[in-house]
């Protein structure tokens, strides 16, 4: 007996194929006009194997305070993305603390924008050395310190992203209880000031980015800039910047990757 799938299942289904052939191209600045707004009480869950469409609304907490720099944890997010799944066309609002935590790993996070982020926008945890996460397109703008905190194990993949006043654009935890070696590549991105440094992985740990077709908007010139930073990671403690610039397999790109103007790129 031959069964047919669904016309749901089918455009689901459709829906993750489309998302896998993404590509991202470079940003140009332009920050997306919300269509609407939608509060939570709680974090939305956006089961294993489903694309959450946010259809360019606003999406907050409404029992949630930003308390900047202080730690917190799932409960305090948006959204908590399972593994298989996809959260798309979506803007975080500024009540809210932890943005989107894909808990599992192997989430895709496409064309999704924070307003204001607070302790962090993405955070990853979880999965395997195999694991994949992606971030497709979307931006960040006023982050203290970082935009994707990485805790668990495997690859995030960033392409097609804007960063605007940010602290970092990936960090690479430097100071979980277990850790592991991480991977991050880097492509197509835009950064308007970066205050710490775009990219930061742990060399101890074998960590490894690779970094393609980077536009930087800064005053700084090219020479002052921190485009990949590598530390001493701990398991306690706080850890210690060791260097920054290329240096392969640790931090991999050429100097051609990185295109720095005071103006517009």
């Amino acid at each position: 007996m031959v069964q047919i799938a669904s016309f749901a299942a089918l455009a689901t289904i459709a829906s993750l194929l489309d998302v896998a052939s993404a590509v991202a191209s470079m940003p140009t600045g332009t920050w997306p006009t919300s269509l609407g707004n939608v509060t939570y009480s709680a974090p939305y869950v956006v089961k294993a194997g489903t694309v959450f469409d946010g259809q360019m609304k606003t999406y907050e907490r409404s029992n949630v305070v930003c308390t900047e720099q202080a730690e917190g944890g799932k409960e305090s997010a948006v959204f908590l993305v399972e593994p298989g799944a996809t959260l798309k066309n979506v803007i975080i609002g500024k009540s809210q603390a932890e943005g989107v935590h894909c808990e599992s790993h192997d989430c895709t996070i496409q064309n999704v924008w924070w307003d204001d982020v607070c302790e962090d926008a993405l955070t990853i945890k979880g999965g395997s050395a195999s694991s994949v996460t992606k971030v497709i397109g979307g931006g960040a703008r006023s982050a203290e310190d970082k935009i994707i905190q990485h805790n668990g194990a495997g690859t995030v993949s960033i392409e097609g992203f804007y960063a605007q006043d940010v602290g970092k654009l990936y960090r690479s935890c430097g100071s979980c209880k277990t850790q592991y070696q991480r991977k991050v590549t880097v492509t197509n991105v835009y950064a308007v000031n970066p205050k710490v440094t775009l990219v930061g992985i742990n060399k101890n740990y074998d960590d490894q980015a690779t970094l393609s077709n980077i536009k930087i908007k800064s005053s700084k010139k090219a020479d002052k800039l921190k485009v990949c930073t590598y530390f001493q990671g701990v398991t306690s403690g706080e850890p210690k910047q060791l260097g920054n610039g290329i240096l392969p397999p640790t931090c991999q790109y050429a100097a051609s990757d990185i295109q720095v103007s005071a103006t517009a790129c």
